[in-house]
């Protein structure tokens, strides 16, 4: 008989300035945190609202994990990232919205993203360093119009990318970005933890 899932809250690590980094996100954006009893699924979300301001000058950004070179198409996308764009578009469709065009590149920022949470011990949109998501796409070379976030952490779910979608859309601040008809392209990306832990990073965009 498999091991049942098991929930720990105690997964992640905060320095006190990322503590302090993550207060003001959470009073400033909508979070979700949802916890059954020992032995369920547990999951985590945040979302960021629409920053349609100019991103830094490269001098006034500091280093962080480099991006990884390659970005993915979507037939390259894994099948959590996938699913998670696939079930995001049928939700835009449902409420008469154009679907994104997968963006390869907001795809390799959002592992990029994802990654540095489970490496580096953190779940927010500031990186230990300071770098928020205007920061951290200026550093990649990308440019936009607006640009957003949604993140999320799971563990024990069989489908990760469906079931943060549809915490997403529960989650006002979440939704608003799916359902913002401004945005036009998307990607997903994931990272799954040696303990099985899922972290998941969607970007919006309109450039």
């Amino acid at each position: 008989m498999p091991a049942p899932s098991v929930a720990r809250l105690g997964l992640l690590s905060f320095t006190p300035l990322t503590l302090l980094a993550l207060l003001v996100i959470l009073s400033s954006s909508q979070f979700v945190y949802t916890q059954t009893s020992e032995g369920r699924p547990v999951a985590r979300l945040v979302s960021t609202s629409v920053d349609s301001s100019r991103p830094r000058r490269a001098s006034d950004v500091r280093e962080s994990v480099s991006v990884p070179a390659l970005s993915p198409a979507l037939a390259d996308a894994n099948a959590m990232e996938r699913r998670a764009f696939e079930q995001t578009n049928i939700v835009r469709a449902q409420h008469g919205l154009p679907a994104f065009v997968w963006d390869p590149v907001l795809c390799r920022l959002a592992r990029d993203h994802s990654a540095n949470m489970a490496r580096l011990g953190f779940f927010a949109h500031a990186t230990p360093e300071g770098l928020r998501l205007k920061d951290r796409a200026r550093a990649a070379d990308i440019r936009y119009q607006a640009i957003a976030e949604n993140i999320a952490y799971n563990m024990g779910y069989d489908d990760p990318g469906a079931f943060a979608v549809e915490r997403w859309m529960i989650s006002p601040g979440h939704r608003a970005n799916i359902l913002y008809a401004g945005f036009t392209s998307m990607a997903v990306g994931t990272f799954v933890a040696a303990d099985g832990s899922v972290y998941l990073t969607q970007t919006f965009i309109t450039r």
